[in-house]
Formats: structure tokens, C-alpha cells, sequence
């Protein structure tokens, strides 16, 4: 394996960005980041990498959505990203990933980290933005409005990719966890900072979905109201096993897209063995074995990392 440094003393380069791109596609490698602060946009496609900070490292941009471009057309959601993962295996490992925009109402969407990878594993990483903050390809099959996916890979078929979040920090406002990937968050603190929607599901009802285990679900501020689910398409899924669920979360934590309330009854909504102080409808309450099964095959899935 191939091993970098990046660092502003001795290592072999000053900025990720510069790393990435001495790394050829096909050469399986690791980048090491020193403790520091790397104000950088980085955009990767590499077959099989890994990276690890030590030390605090943040990797910080502040891209929006509403923001002007080519053409008077807005930058959007999906080229707002600080950091942009493809090819097919990706670590990510002691890092802090951030979208440093603003709030959503102001300035839009802003990815902090966008996840087109086929297998990745996210450990102990900090992910911060308010709209948008995580998204997991692929996009769905057809945009609602002119120009709605363009950045980066919209114009491919959309592939099945499979990820896990392991003791990670994931922070946001509206719809701060989306797309159609599937993905395992285990161990995981997703904290909302503002009013909104936690999860913005896509993905295929014959997938997984998101699946949250053994995750507690915060608010930063007093008195904000959030869901934990509205789906980005009728066929969105997520499921939330033995998680704690604090009061700010609203009713029953399901949520239309406006004006499609009737794709709730093709959208997928579970939840078992949770901790919440609110009502749940008995129609979400869904058996913990037929979720546990789901988690077996995401990590069968990921078994390249677990072995």
C-alpha cells in the first residue's frame, strides 16, 4: 500500500488535495493527516483509499447552494460539497468534515461530505453543516426540477452503494442525512441545530435503506422541533433500532415532502426498541429481528473492512 502524509512541517505534501492527486487510480492507499485545519474543497476518485487524521483534523469549506455561477444558474445542492468521495472503497478515520455555509434559510444547501464510494466505512468522524449535510449516492433516477442534480456523476446510472457509520457525529438542520444509498449508522450522535427534518431517504424499496443502531438522536438548541424522516422519494426507507429519541422530536417522527402527503403509504418507516417519550403509531413499530437482518447484510456487504 501506498502511504502519504500531509501536514505543514515534514510530510510529503502541505494540502489533501495535493495528495489525492499524486495518487493514480488503480494504487491501493492511505493518507495521514497532521493535527491542523485544512481549508480545502477536495474532490477524490480513487479505487481503494483510506484516510486518517491525527490528532484534531478539520477539513472545512463553506460552498452554498444559493450561491451564483456559470450561467446565473445557482451552484445547487449536489456541487455545494466540501468533500466529494467516488470509486470503490473509501476509510475515513479520526476526521472532522465541515460545511461552515450558514443556515439552510439563508444560503441553502451545503453537503459537507458527498458519499458516491460502492463500499465505505466511516469511523469516529465528525460531519457539521445545517441543509444537507450528508448525502449517500445515488441520486435518484429523475430530477424534479431543471438542473436539480447537476454536479458531479448526475449524468451516470445510478449504482447501489453500501456504507457504515461507526461512532460518528452527524449535525444538521433539514434533511441533513439523504439520498438513495445504503447505510448503517451504529453507534452514531446525530444532533439537529435548528428545526427540521433528520433523514431524506431515496432508495429503491427492494434496498435497505438508512438503518440507525444504537444512535441518540440530540438537539443543540432549546425549543427547536424536528422528524426523523420525510422521504425524498416514494419509496425512501429507514429504520431505527434501540436508539434514544429526545422529546424535540415531533408525533410520531414521520413527515411528508410537501404536497406528496400520499407517498407516505409507499414510503418504509420503522422503529423498535427505542427510547422516546412520544406516541408512536403501532403501523411504524416493527419487529427488531427483521431490522437486525438488514444490519447483517449491510455488513456482509462491508465485509472488505471487517475481516
Amino acid at each position: 500500500m501506498l502511504t502519504i502524509t500531509v501536514g505543514r512541517t515534514d510530510e510529503d505534501y502541505t494540502t489533501i488535495q495535493e495528495a489525492l492527486n499524486a495518487i493514480p487510480y488503480n494504487t491501493e492507499a492511505e493518507i495521514i493527516i497532521s493535527e491542523g485545519i485544512y481549508r480545502e474543497k477536495l474532490f477524490s476518485d480513487k479505487k481503494s483509499l483510506s484516510i486518517r487524521g491525527e490528532g484534531n483534523v478539520t477539513i472545512s469549506w463553506n460552498d452554498f447552494g444559493y450561491d451564483i455561477l456559470d450561467r446565473n444558474r445557482k451552484r445547487g445542492t449536489f456541487r455545494s460539497y466540501t468533500a466529494f468521495f467516488s470509486g470503490e472503497y473509501l476509510k475515513l478515520e479520526n476526521l472532522t468534515i465541515e460545511n461552515t455555509a450558514g443556515e439552510g434559510s439563508k444560503v441553502g444547501q451545503g453537503i459537507a461530505l458527498y458519499l458516491d464510494t460502492e463500499k465505505s466505512l466511516i469511523k469516529n468522524v465528525r460531519l457539521s453543516g445545517h441543509q444537507d449535510t450528508l448525502f449517500l449516492s445515488p441520486l435518484p433516477d429523475e430530477e424534479r426540477e431543471k438542473y436539480g442534480f447537476y454536479g458531479p456523476r448526475y449524468l451516470l446510472p445510478r449504482k447501489r452503494t453500501t456504507s457504515l457509520f461507526k461512532s460518528c457525529s452527524i449535525e444538521g438542520s433539514i434533511d441533513f442525512i439523504f439520498g438513495g444509498g445504503d447505510a448503517l449508522f451504529d453507534g452514531c450522535r446525530i444532533i439537529c441545530n435548528d428545526n427540521g427534518y433528520v433523514t431524506a431517504p431515496s432508495g429503491r424499496k427492494e434496498w435497505i435503506g438508512f438503518i440507525f443502531n444504537n444512535c441518540t438522536f440530540e438537539s443543540a438548541l432549546d425549543g427547536i422541533t424536528s422528524y426523523l424522516m420525510r422521504p425524498w422519494r416514494k419509496e425512501g426507507k429507514a429504520s431505527f433500532l434501540s436508539c434514544d429519541i429526545g422529546s424535540f422530536i415531533t408525533g410520531s417522527g414521520l413527515s411528508a415532502w410537501p404536497g406528496l402527503d400520499s407517498e407516505l403509504d409507499q414510503c418504509t418507516y420503522r422503529l423498535s426498541c427505542c427510547n422516546t417519550v412520544n406516541q408512536i403509531d403501532s403501523s411504524y413499530i416493527a419487529d427488531e429481528s427483521s431490522i437486525r437482518k438488514d444490519i447483517s447484510y449491510i455488513l456482509n456487504e462491508l465485509k472488505y473492512f471487517l475481516s
